[in-house]
């Protein structure tokens, strides 16, 4: 299996404002300070973490697991 990104590009959906964060391997993010309009980003319903929300990669246990790592997916 190979190693999974642990970088991923987060859209906030309120400013539309892109960074680059470095994603856990070992936990879920539940919430994201926005650094552009200061929004707390949270999961969509069904999803585990923001960056499988927000993000442009989803969290490693995903891309390693196909679900989530709180069982969400």
């Amino acid at each position: 299996m190979h190693e999974p990104q642990l970088q991923s590009t987060l859209t906030c959906p309120h400013c539309r404002h892109r960074s680059i964060e470095t994603m856990p391997t070992n936990a879920c993010v539940f919430f994201h300070d926005c650094p552009g309009c200061g929004a707390l980003l949270r999961p969509k319903p069904g999803d585990c973490c923001v960056f499988c929300s927000w993000g442009d990669v989803p969290c490693p246990p995903v891309q390693q697991q196909g679900k989530g790592c709180c069982g969400a997916h």
